[in-house]
């Protein structure tokens, strides 16, 4: 099966759980995936912008940093992310991820379920 760029599901989340600002997503559509996944997206994230700290019970989120620099809360611990770092949020950790620079903050999204 192949997506294209234009079937992708657009839009666009003010405030997104509790963050500032706007948030730009690119989802794949729910029909497209598999049983344990709720989620794949491609989010830009402009500056002064960002999602806003929150808990994954029972599944896990991973973020690939694609472009630009961001900076997360890992379950309270501060760190900053780039291209090519991963974060990865599960087992009822929480985080959060915020775009500091003058440039946008472009990542994937995935989210799987554990049951």
């Amino acid at each position: 099966m192949i997506i294209r760029a234009h079937e992708r599901v657009f839009e666009t989340r003010h405030e997104m759980r509790g963050g500032k600002g706007d948030v730009s997503l690119a989802q794949i559509p729910s029909q497209a995936l598999a049983k344990h996944v709720r989620l794949v997206s491609e989010l830009t994230i402009p500056p002064g912008a960002g999602i806003g700290t929150h808990v994954h019970n029972e599944e896990t989120e991973y973020f690939l940093i694609i472009e630009g620099i961001g900076t997360v809360d890992d379950n309270s611990v501060s760190a900053q992310v780039q291209p090519g770092d991963v974060l990865v949020t599960g087992g009822g950790a929480r985080h959060n991820i915020e775009n500091h620079l003058n440039a946008p903050l472009r990542l994937i999204a995935i989210i799987v379920t554990e049951a």
